[in-house]
């Protein structure tokens, strides 16, 4: 008998821990409904779309095989240096017959039906393909895919592998799917809240990391060139002029060592320009991008660090203040038909750095900071403009850096700085929008809330 009632009182002791087990799940599932994961369909590089708008078989572009690079953050702007790659080769994707197939009036419906996944016009079509620029994916890239199923475009979101080709606008957003002519947009989900499904061929490939996919958001103006990295060898850029296949291409060498700078003290916008116009990417840390006004307190790696073209420079902020959850997918992009806006630049409030060994910038680095913020990011707050007032008077304890801190060199280029892309300035004059020597990549400086 006491036997049997030792077994009795310990089956009462495994219910009531299987009970509190069951409640506990129940209440994180609860926790947990108001934030559902976004299905996202893998598309593997080369592998045929299911109901594509574009007949593969026709050979409108070309994919290839190569490792993705490892991101810092999960947000990119377009602008970034490095962040899309180039060949030699000038038949990555064919524009021409792309716009020659929805020109054509028996392919009326699939045009309509492009054009109006890209909030665009059917007469606009050709006029749009026009500013588009071929590039190779290198990172596993989130975005707004379209399939064409029964006269409509009907979207999905989906995960581009590293090394697709694709198409992408003046502000650096992929727009078209190379090989099957869909049209993309700009993901809009959290990144932080993805489900990756791999199905119909789609296997998961080789060097996939979830930690690494990233989203692109656009750039804070529209870009004259691209600074891609050649995908076959590394240490060699390539400037290609917007709105080309690569007949104008230049190179330069991606090689050369470039010093990060000392950004401790400034906000994360302006350590993001100065990073941008020395042609280094910027990361950060946490799963949420820092607010635009949060001071840098470390940067990984450290001041005075040389490293090459596109590398990653992840930043840490003092006060934490990030994106709210949600925030992180990105804007949606702004419609084709006005690819950018062009924002006033600030006032001159003190000296660019030096950048005798900063490749030249495709755009101003003094937009203000709502010209690339996603419509779902919360405000910047007061004094945390693309201006990006001087840290000395509001650097948080200990006391002011001195006089010569890097961060009083940390403002943008003064506002009569033309927004060109004529030749490279001297290595002691700001950072502006010019056009590179054969040597010099041309990435332009990213908007005040640049992500990387």
């Amino acid at each position: 008998m006491t036997f049997r009632a030792v077994v009795q009182r310990a089956g009462k002791s495994v219910i009531r821990r299987i009970a509190v087990l069951l409640v506990l799940v129940l209440a994180v599932g609860g926790c947990d409904r108001g934030t559902p994961l976004t299905l996202v369909r893998a598309v593997a590089a080369g592998v045929p779309a299911l109901s594509p708008f574009f007949d593969e078989h026709r050979h409108l572009g070309h994919d290839q095989a190569i490792r993705a690079s490892v991101g810092r953050g999960s947000l990119q702007q377009g602008d970034t240096p490095g962040l899309y790659g180039g060949t030699r080769e000038t038949s990555v994707c064919d524009v021409k017959r792309l716009k020659a197939f929805l020109t054509d009036p028996a392919n009326h419906r699939k045009a309509h039906a492009w054009a109006a996944a890209l909030d665009i016009t059917t007469d606009r079509i050709p006029g749009y393909l026009d500013r588009l620029t071929p590039v190779l994916l290198r990172h596993d890239t989130l975005v707004r895919n379209h399939d064409y199923k029964e006269g409509k475009a009907v979207p999905f979101d989906s995960l581009l592998q590293a090394g697709i080709s694709v198409l992408v606008d003046e502000q650096g957003l992929p727009a078209v799917k190379c090989s099957c002519g869909n049209p993309l947009r700009p993901f809009a989900g959290d990144t932080n809240r993805i489900s990756v499904k791999f199905e119909n061929g789609n296997r998961e490939w080789r060097g996939y990391e979830r930690s690494s996919l990233v989203a692109v958001r656009p750039a804070p103006r529209r870009l004259e060139r691209l600074a891609l990295v050649d995908v076959a060898d590394p240490a060699r850029g390539i400037t290609r002029p917007v709105g080309t296949a690569g007949g104008h291409d230049e190179p330069f060498d991606a090689g050369r060592p470039r010093a990060v700078p000392d950004l401790t003290g400034a906000t994360f916008a302006e350590a993001s320009r100065l990073l941008t116009g020395q042609g280094l990417a910027v990361g950060y840390a946490g799963k949420n991008r820092p607010a635009d006004d949060a001071r840098v307190t470390v940067s990984d790696p450290p001041a005075g660090t040389r490293l090459r073209f596109g590398q990653y420079v992840t930043l840490s902020t003092a006060d934490g203040t990030s994106s709210g959850p949600g925030t992180s997918g990105g804007p949606t992009a702004p419609p084709a038909t006005t690819p950018s806006p062009r924002s006033s630049p600030p006032s001159r409030t003190s000296k660019a750095p030096p950048s005798s060994s900063a490749p030249s910038s495709l755009s101003p680095s003094s937009s203000s900071p709502s010209s690339s913020s996603p419509p779902s990011s919360p405000a910047p707050k007061t004094g945390s403009t693309g201006t990006a007032a001087p840290v000395t008077s509001s650097a948080p304890p200990p006391p002011p850096p001195p006089s010569s801190a890097p961060v009083t060199t940390s403002a943008p280029p003064p506002p009569s700085t033309p927004i060109t892309t004529s030749a490279p300035p001297p290595s002691s004059a700001p950072v502006t929008a010019s056009a590179p020597a054969a040597s010099e990549p041309v990435s332009s400086g990213p908007a005040s809330s640049a992500i990387t």
